[in-house]
């Protein structure tokens, strides 16, 4: 294959930057925001180390053509033309996924069949076999996206998305995606230096996001597998040495990540997971009720936690979130507290003004990520203190 190509990043609304900065860290070339996606430019071994090292991406496509396309016909002829040869033999196996925003289409599985059949067609026409589907574990997933009369046709270089780490295997009712954890803790502006807390921790996602962050971890060491393992132009020595650079750039983490949750069943979970991810080391996750607990030392504390939104959990939700104001306020000095909601009308129960308000969508949801700055003391002595 050549030596640089173009990749497209997808994330979630309100990543962009963040994934656009990720890029840059990790030595991208032509680096391009757009929405719930990054354009960039790199080799093959960089394509490695963008599915390894990215945080804040869901996948990571390869475009390999793109064209205007009429109707169904029009896009099958042309996806016939195609050197599928190239990508895959004929007795490998496909997937295609479809994305449609279109007046010309609208059926995106249709797509997928015309594109499925029109690849099938051209490797019997020209070998007397044909590739089978195999919507699981394919040789090669095709990403079609038409948008209006614009289609590109692209290869899904990490096939699950980037979400599944590999070391969850113990969730809770409403689990945190990783990819949203991650860049809520990013957005949040953690470093690493200072202790962290997850006070409804759940299955332990966020906790342990956090601490890869903080010890610079590639956050998808752990996934049994890429799609580009199955490639005919794989190279397992060169996706070893990325990855072993990659470990190269690690680093010591000084503090404590302390997670709560009221659930013995959660503490549970969020305790294998830790193990799982090889992180128990750096946590300590207790049964909880958080409304119930204080802050321990003296040291700054940064706190990014994902409550109940009400819609899969049945409680009175304009107690709870005046409560987690009450708490935060009289229990939690020094405390720098974020955390995401849908549900905007219960925010304003909270009793605490926040010093900022990120949207973002979870899921579907659309939401807001709040800060809340809670100072060691009042904030008038705080600011006397400056002065002083």
């Amino acid at each position: 294959m050549e030596n640089n190509f173009k990749m497209v990043a997808k994330t979630l609304f309100g990543f962009e930057e963040l994934l656009e900065k990720e890029l840059i860290q990790l030595g991208a070339q032509r680096v391009k925001v757009g929405v719930r996606s990054v354009t960039f430019e790199g080799d093959k071994g960089f394509m490695y180390k963008a599915n390894l090292g990215l945080r804040t991406a869901i996948k990571v496509l390869k475009p390999i053509t793109s064209f205007r396309v009429k109707n169904e016909q029009d896009l099958y002829d042309k996806i016939y033309k195609i050197k599928w040869e190239d990508y895959m033999k004929c007795s490998g196996t496909l997937a295609v996924s479809s994305t449609v925003n279109s007046e010309l289409f609208n059926h995106s599985q249709y797509i997928s069949l015309k594109t499925k059949d029109a690849i099938v067609d051209r490797f019997r026409n020209q070998t007397g076999e044909r590739p089978n589907v195999d919507l699981r574990f394919p040789d090669l997933k095709i990403n079609i996206h038409i948008d209006r009369d614009f289609c590109n046709v692209s290869l899904d270089t990490s096939g699950e998305s980037l979400h599944k780490r590999g070391y969850k295997t113990a969730t809770n009712l409403a689990p945190i995606n990783e990819v949203l954890a991650a860049g809520l803790i990013m957005l949040s502006g953690w470093d690493g230096q200072s202790d962290f807390m997850d006070p409804m921790c759940g299955s332990g996602t966020m906790m342990i996001e956090a601490a890869m962050i903080a010890c610079n971890i590639p956050p998808n060491l752990m996934r049994k597998e890429f799609a580009f393992e199955r490639w005919q132009d794989w190279d397992v020595e060169l996706f070893e040495k990325i990855e072993a650079s990659l470990l190269g750039r690690t680093r010591d983490f000084h503090h404590r990540i302390i997670g709560f949750d009221k659930s013995p069943s959660a503490v549970t979970k969020a305790k294998e997971n830790a193990i799982n991810a090889h992180l128990d080391e750096f946590m300590t996750i207790k049964h909880e009720d958080f409304f119930k607990t204080q802050k321990g030392g003296e040291k700054h504390l940064h706190m990014v936690f994902n409550p109940p939104y009400g819609e899969r959990l049945d409680i009175d939700m304009e107690n709870f979130y005046k409560n987690i104001g009450d708490t935060l306020k009289q229990n939690y000095p020094d405390t720098t507290a974020w955390f995401i909601t849908s549900n905007l009308e219960a925010l304003k129960h909270v009793g605490l003004r926040p010093s900022r308000k990120i949207k973002l969508f979870n899921a579907k949801l659309e939401s807001r990520l709040a800060k809340y700055d809670i100072y060691p003391g009042s904030k008038k002595g705080k600011y006397m203190n400056q002065e002083d």
